[in-house]
């Protein structure tokens, strides 16, 4: 898994697969070099066992918070931030309304700034066309149901690591939002860090449910009983909490006691790092094509793992917002 089935058990956050954050991206943008693409998954259509099937829907949980934050100098605190909240899911339909907050609103856990878009519509047959936004600049906003794109053989890590061929995720479907923003927007410097959350209202208190930058990070590495602990923090605090079990549990891996420090701070804090003067490649940024799943064991292992063997999906296109339309 990527952050699937990120609560502890294998379960999803809450107990509700719409709560369920699996996959952040953040890349240039293939149609246009000077826009930057954060794209965040959600609302997983698999289950693993012996897990039953998910018996919620298509929809965005209504209410929920969805945001992608942005650190723009390096301390692990947001400097800018897209939210995102959803209607209810009425006859096959829901739409949406997105924020854009810099400074201190995008610290805020409520969402706060600028409406970038209000009730815009929901995609749930792949039909829907992007929502154009002029201010405060380009942007292009998407909110639907997508083919899954990522990929990675889950039996074959349940079974002591000995790769079947198989992917899990084919065929699969998640909940996406995208955003297409011109680089400039998202800071000066060339590096941003960039991670997304999900929270939802217990008793009318905001709850952080989910959250993560980089890829194949809490369900891999954090114990039962300790993943929704993980879910509930900030990244600011990451250093302070994970680098000591995390560089012990690399020791295990093959690594010394200081490359297993060092190769821990590679993903402390837990924020995906993008530095947009080179080439997007997992861990500078994520594409929709990264072996995440292979590169996780890899670094796991101090690279005695061999990677899976498995490809993208074939169904990623080259237009906005690039994932593949919805499977039946």
């Amino acid at each position: 898994m990527s952050n699937h089935f990120s609560a502890d058990k294998l379960k999803f956050p809450g107990d509700d697969r719409r709560l369920d954050l699996t996959d952040l991206y953040v890349f240039t943008a293939p149609e246009d070099p000077g826009k930057t693409t954060l794209i965040i998954d959600s609302n997983p259509t698999s289950a693993p066992p012996p897990i039953p099937a998910p018996t919620t829907g298509p929809e965005f949980y209504p209410g929920a918070v969805y945001r992608i934050n942005i650190d723009t100098d390096g301390d692990a605190h947001a400097d800018i931030a897209f939210t995102f909240t959803f209607s209810d899911y009425e006859n096959g339909g829901q739409t949406g309304t997105a924020w854009y907050a810099t400074g201190p609103e995008a610290r805020r856990p409520e969402p706060a700034g600028m409406v970038l878009a209000d009730s815009f519509p929901v995609s749930f047959d792949g039909t829907a066309q992007p929502v154009m936004v002029a201010e405060p600049g380009q942007i292009r906003l998407f909110a639907g149901l997508r083919s899954d794109p990522f990929f990675a053989d889950v039996e074959g890590a349940l079974h002591g690591m000995k790769w079947t061929g198989h992917d899990d995720f084919a065929g699969n479907n998640v909940d996406c939002i995208a955003v297409e923003v011109p680089t400039d927007l998202l800071g000066p410097g060339p590096v941003i860090g960039v991670w997304a959350s999900i929270s939802r209202r217990t008793d009318g208190v905001l709850e952080q449910m989910d959250r993560g930058g980089n890829p194949t990070i809490n369900p891999f590495i954090n114990p039962d009983g300790e993943k929704n602990l993980y879910n509930s923090r900030q990244p600011a605090d990451d250093v302070a909490n994970y680098l000591g079990p995390w560089s012990q549990m690399l020791e295990k891996g093959g690594y010394s006691a200081q490359e297993a420090k060092e190769t821990a701070m590679q993903v402390l804090p837990d924020v995906l790092r993008y530095d947009r003067t080179k080439p997007v490649s997992y861990p500078n940024g994520r594409k929709l094509i990264d072996d995440v799943f292979s590169y996780r064991f890899g670094w796991l292992t101090r690279g005695k793992l061999p990677p899976t063997g498995l490809k993208p999906h074939d169904d990623l296109t080259w237009q906005f917002p690039y994932l593949g339309p919805p499977n039946p």
